[in-house]
Order: structure tokens, then C-alpha cells, then sequence
């Protein structure tokens, strides 16, 4: 390997040399200990022979910063990920600035950016295929939370586990002895919507449960759409005996649908919510839901862009990040009718 070409070496380089995966080489690189001692001296070697320096020695330079976009300050989610987003950057000193711009198809607020001399974070951008290939263009490194498509070639992205989410909120349902169970989805295209229905609806099949077409109501993640969607299920000649809500807002919509109706949670109707935010420990009762890792997908994307900041490729392009089922008190068995 020439000089130059030891002085470029990436990790990616290094593992393919030693015949290790690139986790096994970030791993020697950042001193930590569960690496065999003869891959890690393998690892050593190379890595002294590339003038690799690891991330926590490298400085990023005063002038580039980190921007966090977003289309609106309203969401509980995007200041969820603003939170970690900020403490990740404030451990590593790093500039973060807040950037507050609505759907829109101009150019000209991402030229303004500033070029390579800053990586952006967006919460659920719209952007279309015009403006990711101006990021490409000006070389700006964009990562996406929660993205609202499939995650593309130009862009990183961190989100959660959303089928397994939904898999693991009917689940629950399913082992309290629901079988008529509803679903209300978030806006029916946007990808973590459709993950969690996938995985609503993989629940029921594993059981030998139908899919009910019914009980399927496609709306928005808001208060009002789960109110609206709630009072039509309850409404049915044969209702639902349980409801998963894409979301807790949608959810505690549910709730009220059903107190304007009589329907006692959890006797008469059990819901389960995603997201585990603040609602859903305002409910009466208090909400089940599938707990996303807001916080944590906010610092995983702030790692992302400090790395390639740093002109470090980070270890996968796309990540998702686990969620884990929160049980409170709106599931119970169903009442026999």
C-alpha cells in the first residue's frame, strides 16, 4: 500500500485487508475489549500502517456545523429528537442550529446552507427528487429521522423498528384475548405507517386470524383523526373489541370516542397507542404503547453527521432503532357480549 494510499485508508479499507468486518475494526480502533487478542493485533497493525485516527482525536473544524431541519416545531416527535440531538452535539462541542422551514419547493434555502461545511439532521422531511439531488449536489450530508419513504442513495437515515412494533402491539391484544381488532393508521404512504400495519397485520396471520378490511381506518396521526376513526369502528354493528393506534394522539382519541359512547376502557374496549409520549400518561386510564427511541434516533443522527463530518463513512447508511412495548392500563381481556 503506497503512502498516499495509507494515509486515505478508510475503516472500511482496513477490515477488508484484515479479512474482519468493519464493526470488528471500529472496535480495535476505539480501544474496546471484546476483539481476539490476534485479530486485534492484526487490526493494530494496519491501522498504525494507514495513520488512522480515531474518531474521539479528531476535531471537526470551527466553521462546519450541524443543521437540524424540520417543517414544524408542533410535533412532540421532532422535539423529542431535537433533545437528543442537542445533547449529543453539545458532548462533542459541535455547533447545532435550528432551521424551521415548511414544505416547499424551492432550491434556494438548501444553497444556503452553506455547502460542506455543515451536515444536516431532518425530522420526516418532504423533500422530492429535485432538492435530495441538490444535497448530492453541494455535497451536504443529509440524515433523515423517521423517514416518511423508503430510505434512498443519497440520504442516511435512523427510525425504529416500526414493524416489530406493530407486531408486538397486536401480539399483546391477541394474548389478552382480543380477535376482533382494529387498527387506525398514520397518512397511508408514509413508510413507518405502513410498517406498522405490515406488522399488525403479520400478527393476526401468525394466529390464523382474518385481516377485516372493516376495522382498517387509513388517517393522520392526530387526536382528531383517531376520534373520528374511533367513533366510526365503535359505531359498527359489531365493533371492535380492541384498537392499535399508529400513534398515541390517535389513541387517546379512541379513548374519548369511546367515553362519549359509554364504552369503558379497558372493560368494554382495550387501545394500545405508539410512540410513548407525554399523552399517553395523560389518558385515563394511562395509555399502553409501543415506546419509539425518539431521544436516541436524535443522538444516533448526530453521530452520523459528526462522522462524515469528520470524512468517516459510518457503519450502515440506514439504521433502525428498537422499540419496546410500555404496558399501563387501557388493555384488558374482552367482555363477553
Amino acid at each position: 500500500m503506497s503512502a498516499k494510499k495509507r494515509a486515505t485508508a478508510s475503516l472500511s479499507d482496513i477490515a477488508e485487508q484484515a479479512g474482519v468486518s468493519i464493526s470488528t475494526v471500529s472496535k480495535v480502533a476505539n480501544g474496546q475489549p471484546d476483539v481476539a487478542a490476534a485479530t486485534r493485533k492484526r487490526v493494530e497493525r494496519l491501522l498504525a500502517e494507514s495513520s488512522y485516527v480515531p474518531l474521539k482525536r479528531r476535531h471537526i473544524a470551527p466553521q462546519e456545523r450541524i443543521t437540524f431541519l424540520t417543517r414544524t416545531m408542533n410535533s412532540p416527535l421532532t422535539l423529542d429528537v431535537l433533545r437528543g440531538a442537542a445533547a449529543e452535539a453539545q458532548a462533542h462541542d459541535l455547533d447545532l442550529v435550528i432551521s424551521v422551514h415548511p414544505d416547499d419547493t424551492d432550491l434556494r434555502w438548501i444553497d444556503d446552507l452553506g455547502g460542506g461545511r455543515t451536515a444536516v439532521v431532518a425530522v420526516r422531511p418532504t423533500l422530492d427528487a429535485d432538492q435530495r439531488a441538490r444535497f448530492r449536489l453541494l455535497g451536504i450530508p443529509l440524515i433523515v429521522v423517521d423517514p416518511y419513504t423508503r430510505p434512498d442513495d443519497v440520504s442516511y437515515s435512523v427510525g425504529a423498528t416500526n414493524w416489530a412494533g406493530g407486531l408486538e402491539a397486536t401480539e399483546h391484544l391477541i394474548a389478552a384475548g382480543h380477535r376482533r381488532i382494529g387498527m387506525l393508521t398514520g397518512v397511508a404512504d408514509t413508510q413507518s405507517s405502513l410498517a406498522r400495519q405490515h406488522g399488525y397485520l403479520a400478527a393476526l396471520g401468525a394466529r390464523g386470524i382474518p385481516a377485516d378490511p372493516e376495522l382498517i381506518r387509513h388517517g393522520e396521526f392526530s387526536y382528531d383523526s383517531g376520534l373520528a376513526d374511533g367513533t366510526t369502528l365503535l359505531s359498527l354493528p359489531n365493533p371492535p373489541t380492541a384498537i392499535f393506534a399508529a400513534s398515541d394522539f390517535q389513541a387517546a382519541g379512541v379513548i374519548e370516542a369511546a367515553r362519549r359512547q359509554g364504552v369503558r376502557v379497558p372493560e368494554d374496549l382495550s387501545v394500545i397507542g405508539f410512540d410513548d409520549q407525554i399523552v399517553a400518561r395523560m389518558t385515563a386510564p394511562q395509555l399502553t404503547s409501543v415506546r419509539q427511541p425518539s431521544e436516541e434516533m436524535g443522538k444516533h443522527a448526530v453521530r452520523v453527521a459528526r462522522q462524515l463530518l469528520l470524512g468517516e463513512e459510518p457503519m450502515a447508511r440506514h439504521t433502525e432503532l428498537a422499540t419496546t412495548l410500555v404496558v399501563r392500563g387501557s388493555v384488558g381481556e374482552p367482555r363477553v357480549r
